[in-house]
């Protein structure tokens, strides 16, 4: 026999009844949230792809903020319709870890609830998130492949280095490195080789049979030079060597 009244589960009845009427109109009369429209649509960007990431990163936030309000509201549905489930089978008020009577006064406040107030479990974490965040997690979500050895394509990263390459509204405080000495320094891993894997590919030459080897005395030679590591057919730069006399 249950431990509240008939005018207690009657008080309680209409409030479930009353919340779940509630939810039910706003399910079908919103948009959920906003989570109808696309993302662009929303914001009115042709792309979602912008020259900076954190361009869109507040609208970001507010999707994902969007996502969890819905959720709360679809569990809290579900939570009235077990409710009113278990008050039908005589089973409502009960706590379903201990078996022991829940207060009528807990249950006034929510009404919804199957624990006692001393076994209530530690909310669910939610995973749902919204899908941009897969092209905006850092470094480079979906497209990044640094970290995998079997890949070596261009991807993400590659794609973002050039546009940077090109100037961003970011400042030296922001640089990778901080030993920047120049904006053309400032974007990520500008020293990495760029089609050549040793530093040497980029001022040794050959014919179109691959003989007559010469030397391209550019930046990269003399860089490769002067931090002796040097091949004896490389020789040394004499007109670097006169300006320097």
């Amino acid at each position: 026999m249950s431990h509240l009244t008939d005018e207690q589960l009657q008080s309680l009845y209409v409030q479930l009844l009353e919340e779940k009427v509630a939810l039910e109109k706003h399910f079908a009369s919103n948009d959920q949230f906003g989570l109808a429209n696309s993302f662009s649509d929303s914001i009115g960007e042709l792309s979602m792809y912008d020259n900076h990431p954190g361009d869109i990163g507040s609208e970001v936030f507010e999707r994902a903020k969007d996502i969890s309000l819905n959720e709360h509201a679809e569990m809290h549905l579900e939570q009235v319709n077990e409710a009113l489930a278990r008050m039908e089978s005589g089973e409502y008020g009960v706590c379903i870890f201990s078996h022991q009577p829940i207060p009528y006064e807990r249950l006034q406040a929510i009404p919804t609830t199957l624990y006692s107030i001393e076994h209530v479990p530690d909310p669910d974490q939610s995973f749902r998130r919204p899908v941009e965040e897969q092209v905006l997690y850092p470094p480079f979500g979906r497209t990044s492949f640094d970290e995998k050895n079997n890949e070596t394509e261009f991807d993400g990263e590659d794609a973002w280095q050039i546009v940077e390459s090109w100037g961003t509204s970011n400042t030296p405080a922001f640089a990778e490195s901080n030993q920047v000495e120049s904006y053309n320094d400032m974007y990520i891993e500008a020293d990495e080789l760029e089609g050549y894997v040793e530093s040497f590919e980029s001022f040794v030459a050959t014919d179109l049979y691959g003989e007559h080897v010469t030397i391209v005395r550019s930046k990269a030679y003399n860089e490769y030079m002067h931090s002796d590591e040097g091949d004896p057919f490389l020789e040394p730069d004499r007109t670097a060597d006169l300006d320097e006399d």
